[in-house]
């Protein structure tokens, strides 16, 4: 694969690189990049997941040398799984098993435990390195990374010490590029500014979008917040599973979660059913998407891309149920082989029930 199929197989379904010039004179050189995904095990994966997952696959393709990282400490500081670390640890292990079931080639994947840094003084020295050249102010608004407003160090100051962690991760593993949600921007351009300073490598980093919750987002307002802050408030979670949907659900749960969601006719902004359209059904590229609409919409039809499934909605041409239906059966046959790769090991399928007590508790 040559320097411009690369830049375009990274560049689909991103929200941003940062920046492309970097990467397509990393990519020239043809040196081994070294890349990773920083990950916090705190529930069942969701398919809101699968978006970074297809971007993971996409770059362990292309030859970038991918490092699966299980940030264990960290989810145990922001209080997931109620703060149990064999749980936290049980939750990363499936997340292994949901990307070998989506094709990612994992004889080329390293994981890695936060365990294993955090075990290092050379980690410690470099969280300390990045503290003294960053403002108490810059490391509080960068809070939103873990999902947590900056006055919530007040009472747990731990939490300040989260997005120290996750830049000393980057440059303890020498990366050259940092991939993660868009919601993960502040913790990567405060890695990016400071690299210099410590004299490490400036990371490239690489934002996919977020898929919001089924319920919507319609008519809410984010004044004075940033991008990054107002999809981490709207994003689908795990802590609301009527609003996402899990690799695990049961084919007519997936159904009954999709008839519910928000889908306006016309509308595509922010439309949670387009967007696992355009990030997960067509996230591999064009395929066929068979609709069978209502026969005073003109009856079934065969979409080819996501391009011409917006314009059809747009115009009104596809009913929001019609839409629904579709959605449902191709979200099924994506999760159901997920599903029974995870079911087939019965430890790690244990594991998952006692992960979901834990979220719901």
């Amino acid at each position: 694969m040559d320097v411009n199929e690369s830049i375009s197989r990274i560049r689909r379904n991103t929200a941003e690189i940062i920046t492309e010039e970097e990467l397509r004179l990393l990519l020239s050189r043809g040196e081994k990049l070294r890349g990773y995904i920083g990950f916090e095990p705190s529930g069942i994966f969701h398919i809101g997941w699968l978006i970074w997952s297809y971007k993971f696959k996409d770059l362990v393709d292309v030859g970038v040398e991918m490092i699966l990282f299980a940030a264990t400490w960290h989810a145990w500081i922001n209080d997931k799984l109620g703060g149990r670390i064999e749980l936290i640890r049980a939750a990363a292990r499936h997340v292994v098993k949901v990307l070998e079931s989506i094709g990612v080639n994992m004889a080329r994947v390293k994981v890695v435990y936060s365990d294993e840094l955090v075990s290092r003084s050379s980690y410690w020295e470099k969280v300390l390195k990045i503290a003294k050249n960053v403002s108490l102010s810059r490391v509080k608004r960068a809070l939103t990374i873990m999902g947590r407003r900056a006055d919530e160090a007040e009472l747990d100051f731990s939490k300040l010490i989260y997005p120290l962690m996750q830049v000393a991760d980057i440059f303890e593993m020498d990366l050259d590029i940092a991939l993660g949600g868009i919601d993960q921007r502040k913790a990567h351009m405060l890695a990016r500014d400071v690299a210099e300073r410590l004299g490490c490598k400036k990371p490239i980093a690489i934002h996919t979008p977020l898929l919001p919750s089924l319920r919507g987002v319609s008519k809410m307002v984010f004044e004075g917040m940033e991008v990054d802050e107002v999809m981490s408030e709207i994003k689908m979670s795990k802590s609301k599973p009527d609003e996402a949907l899990f690799v695990i659900d049961e084919d007519e749960s997936i159904r009954r979660k999709i008839r519910g969601a928000y889908c306006p006719p016309r509308e595509v902004e922010n439309n949670p059913v387009l967007c696992i359209a355009k990030y997960i059904v067509f996230a591999q590229g064009d395929k066929k998407l068979t609709i069978d609409r209502k026969p005073e919409y003109g009856g079934r039809i065969d979409v080819y891309s996501y391009g011409e499934l917006e314009a059809l909605y747009r115009d009104g041409k596809i009913h929001p149920l019609d839409l629904k239906n579709a959605i449902a059966d191709e979200l099924i046959k994506t999760i159901k082989p997920i599903r029974e790769a995870l079911y087939s090991e019965k430890d790690l399928w244990m594991e998952l029930g006692e992960i979901g007590r834990g979220v719901t508790r």
